[in-house]
């Protein structure tokens, strides 16, 4: 029999008619290997760590967690992490996942919840309120296996704020059960058929793409995730090369592209998975050639997770998951799938194949309407990219109207060695001047975030530093 950890009744499985709910499901899916022992779960320099060991860790850190509804889940190494959301989630807690570990981020999320606490792995300064501080050897507690009921609501991500305020999107067990199934079939051509198959990802856990490909893919399937989440490109060749057979290295089109620029050397790998922005297809081709391996993009988003792939240095349109349909609307399009209890609306544009395939042609609110003429944010960026000497930037709208009602638009770029009128003179070549960014700022480096997002009061701050 499957358990559950109710605080309320000293860590033994109960339910309200005091059996096993039928809704449970394991906490963690996988068949023992030919000598009986169980899998690897995640690995790293120092070895790997099999599920046994961490259950037993889960039920430990479980025991001792505070009473709340929530937990705001700051942990950095991803295999403590994983300990952490499960810990709660076995305690019938739900983890909060903020964007990042900013303090002002930390006590939005806190001012939220209000009946929360914050867990993690570092010493963080300042202190966050209610923190308690994971121990550098983890306790173990044996028991019966771990599950979930189907219907918990395990996990709260929250959008990037690239377009706004973060918003919430809560997830329960039961349909990450499902997203994962479908991720694991979108990749299984890439995955190891005769054993654990190991993943290396850049992507912080906290992330819901690095939740889906580095969090549950190793809960649920035969997958072994390394404990740690490499950043420079040195560090990213050093954790692959912990792995024992060539691993999948899930990333963004940002840590490809440094790892790609860099020119270190990496092992040799199963293939390449990128998602949180678009990914050039030039990028994908010259990491295809140099690395010798496949890169996989999948679309999704907080709201809707994984449901659609492509490879991108061969295809331009985008192959829905099973199961899933992409419906376009006035407004944007409706994607029902599988682990969505209902549609979805997303801002994207969508053009969609007869076969079920489809484009993506932007986001509504993207779209600008200025002196009868229309282009988009999306492809005013792209343009400016394509400016030889320009090595990042972002076209953006203001929120404030000028003197004629019109929301002026406004860049940013990354281009040591051109100054802003070069950067200007370029774009007029290709871009109607009705839509040339006024004003354009050269920076050092624009404000990504850990997934190489942009949020939007991150530019507008930085842009007004420069004024």
């Amino acid at each position: 029999m499957s358990a559950v950890i109710d605080p309320s009744q000293d860590g033994h499985a109960s339910s309200p008619s005091g059996e096993a709910s039928p809704r449970l499901r394991p906490l963690l899916a996988g068949t023992p290997l030919a000598d009986g022992a169980s899998r690897a779960l995640a690995f790293g320099a120092h070895g790997a760590v099999r599920c046994e060991r961490f259950e037993r860790e889960v039920r430990a850190l479980a025991a001792r967690l505070p009473q709340a509804r929530y937990a705001v889940n700051l942990c950095e190494n991803r295999y403590r992490f994983l300990v952490a959301l499960c810990a709660a989630a076995v305690r019938g807690q739900v983890n909060l996942l903020p964007s990042s570990r900013a303090p002002a981020t930390v006590d939005d999320v806190l001012g939220r919840y209000p009946d929360s606490y914050c867990i993690g792995d570092l010493d963080l300064t300042p202190l966050p309120p209610r923190y308690l501080r994971m121990d550098e050897e983890l306790a173990q507690l044996d028991g019966e296996p771990l599950a979930v009921d189907d219907a918990a609501l395990v996990a709260i991500g929250f959008t990037s704020g690239s377009t706004g305020q973060p918003k919430p999107n809560p997830k329960t067990w039961g349909a990450f059960r499902t997203s994962t199934a479908q991720n694991l079939a979108a990749l299984h051509d890439l995955l190891r058929a005769d054993g654990v198959t190991e993943v290396v990802a850049t992507v912080p856990p906290q992330h819901m793409y690095g939740m889906e490909m580095s969090v549950m893919l190793p809960l649920l399937g035969a997958i072994a995730v390394h404990a740690q989440r490499p950043f420079f490109p040195g560090d990213v060749a050093r954790a692959l090369a912990d792995a024992s057979a060539p691993p999948l290295l899930v990333t963004t089109p940002v840590h490809l592209r440094a790892l790609v620029e860099s020119q270190v050397a990496l092992p040799a790998l199963a293939g390449i998975v990128s998602a949180t922005a678009p990914l050039p297809q030039e990028l994908a081709l010259e990491a295809e050639r140099r690395y010798g391996c496949e890169v996989r993009e999948v679309f999704g988003s907080t709201e809707t997770c994984v449901f659609a792939r492509r490879r991108t240095a061969r295809e331009q349109a985008w192959t829905p998951l099973p199961g899933v349909r992409v419906c376009p609307q006035p407004d944007g399009t409706a994607i029902h799938a599988p682990h969505l209890p209902e549609p979805v609306a997303l801002a994207d544009l969508m053009e969609v194949e007869a076969d079920g395939r489809f484009h993506l042609r932007g986001r509504a609110a993207d779209l600008l309407e200025i002196a009868g003429k229309r282009a988009s944010l999306g492809d005013l960026t792209r343009k400016l990219l394509a400016i030889d000497g320009v090595r990042d930037g972002a076209v953006f709208q203001l929120d404030e109207a000028d003197a004629f009602g019109v929301r002026r638009i406004a860049a940013l770029a990354v281009a040591p060695d051109l100054d802003e009128a070069q950067i200007l003179a370029a774009l007029r070549r290709s871009v109607d001047p009705v839509f040339l960014p006024r004003p354009l700022r050269k920076v050092a480096a624009l404000p990504r975030n850990e997934t190489g997002k942009l949020p939007r009061h991150a530019l507008q701050a930085l842009l007004r530093g420069q004024d």
